[in-house]
Formats: C-alpha cells, structure tokens, sequence
C-alpha cells in the first residue's frame, strides 16, 4: 500500500486562480484523469465555484489531512487482522471540486481515492469512510483468491452494485466497530434521521425501488437511489445503500460470511437479488 499524498502540495502552493488548478492537476496527472470524467464535472463554472468556496474549507481540509493517515494505517491493520489481506495499491488524498467523496478506481484490484474537502475530519466518521473503500478493494481481493471469473462481471449491473455496496457496508462495521449506525451510511454525524426513515419505511422503499428498477433507465435509476444528489422520490439519497445492506445481511444468515462475499461469482447472482428484490421483507 502507497499513500501518493498530494494535499501538502495544494496546500502549500494554493493561489485562487485557475491556473493554480490546472497546474495542481496537470502535476497528478493519472489520479485527475480518472477523478473528473467519472466524480466531478471538469467545467469553468465548477472550477469557478471550487475557488470561492475553498477558503471556508481550508481548516477541516487540514484537520483531515491530520486525522485520516493514521487512520488509513489502522483499517489496514484491522483488514490485515480478520481477513488476512493487504491491500497492494496506491491510495490517492486529494483537493478536489466537491464532487465525490471517496471511491475506488475501476481496476480488479483498484486504487482507492479520498477528497478531503468532502470529508469529516471525526475520526469515527473516517474510520467508517476508508472501512467502507477498503472494503470494496477487500472483496475484490477476496473474489480473485476464490477464482472470480472477471470478464464475466457485469459491472454496469446496479442490482450487483446494490449487493458491493451492502458488503462495503458490513466490512466497515467489521473493522470499524462500535460507533453510531448511522454513520456506516453518511459517514458524518448528521445520518440518524435518513436511518430512522429507512428503517421505518424499509418495504416500501424496497417495493419503490424493486418499481424504478423495471422503469427507468440506468442513469436515471443510478441517480435517485445511488447519488448524493439524488432522492427526490422520498427526499433522501443513495437509499440503495440501505437495501444493498438488507440483501447482503439476509445473505449472511443464509450462507455466512466468506460464501456471501464472494457469491457474485455464481453466473445466477444478478438473478438471485432480484429474486430477493421482489420478495417481502
């Protein structure tokens, strides 16, 4: 595992200008190519926006910065502990433009990126972060030990994007134990309301997504039950991380941990959450 750091650089170096931008992202050319077609819209007025804002960030920005590398070293440690994994990539700290959060780069076993500027600095609330990032590499590290046949991954599937997310989840409580439930869904401290909802309201959230999934088209599926600026349907985002939490925890009962993580494996998966979709709870 690398840390390519490069916040001390934007930090040190940082002008409210554009062309202090494009010279910071020209300089980590590989990480920014992959951030903006994919996490943030590449545009003046997002750039634009990004320079006005980041002076009121510049302290959290900071204190992240601080928090999250020992943090990073201690969820390794505890993957490394109960699971008997490392984690052979780079993991990316960035300034970006207040797009995403965190994800991991579309590789088998993939690099990993964090945006400070979108971060908590609590140290819980990045404990619960990189747990769940590093748990999206853990099970892809997992799967290609267990023989995953790649190729036959239908990785634009949202019902297998559903069941990643759900044991991103359940790795993070694994190796980021003992805060508040809320936030192994909103990794800040403003999640208890969005999980008293769901929980309240699980079958018909399950019964309005089961619905989208036969109606709407990918992008627009993705983007009220995945995305942060989503949720219009109820008024809260990314529910499908809650359901992708109920599918794989059902599958942890059913067939227990290791089997669970590595059963997209089974050419019948997709078919399998869907099943479980248009069950009754």
């Amino acid at each position: 595992m690398k840390i390519i750091d490069t916040v001390p650089h934007f930090l040190r170096n940082y002008k409210p200008s554009m062309d202090f931008l494009r010279d910071y992202y020209a300089k980590y050319p590989i990480i920014f190519a992959h951030y903006f077609p994919l996490h943030c819209k590449d545009t003046e007025e997002r750039h634009t926006e990004s320079i006005r804002t980041y002076p009121q960030y510049f302290a959290a920005i900071k204190q992240v910065h601080e928090n999250i590398v020992p943090v990073i070293d201690e969820i390794a440690k505890e993957y490394e502990k109960l699971y008997q994994i490392t984690f052979p990539v780079d993991i990316n700290l960035i300034v970006g433009g207040f797009g995403s959060n965190a994800y991991t780069n579309h590789q088998i076993i993939p690099d990993i990126t964090f945006a400070l500027e979108k971060l908590s600095p609590e140290p819980d609330h990045l404990r619960v972060m990189v747990a769940h990032e590093f748990g999206h590499a853990a099970q892809n590290i997992i799967s290609d030990r267990a023989g995953m046949d790649w190729p036959a991954v239908h990785w634009t599937s949202l019902l297998i994007g559903l069941y990643r997310e759900g044991v991103a989840t359940h790795f993070s409580r694994q190796t980021a134990p003992n805060v508040h439930p809320s936030i192994y869904f909103s990794y800040n401290g403003d999640g208890d309301e969005w999980l008293n909802f769901a929980k309240d309201n699980a079958e018909t959230i399950k019964k309005a997504f089961a619905k989208d999934y036969e109606v709407l088209t990918r992008e627009a599926l993705f983007y009220e039950w995945f995305s942060i600026n989503g949720g219009k349907k109820f008024g809260y985002s990314r529910l499908a991380y809650f359901l992708g939490d109920l599918f794989f925890q059902s599958q942890l009962k059913e067939i227990g941990e290791k089997e669970a993580i590595v059963a997209w494996k089974d050419k019948r998966f997709e078919e399998q959450v869907k099943q479980w979709l248009f069950q009754l709870l």
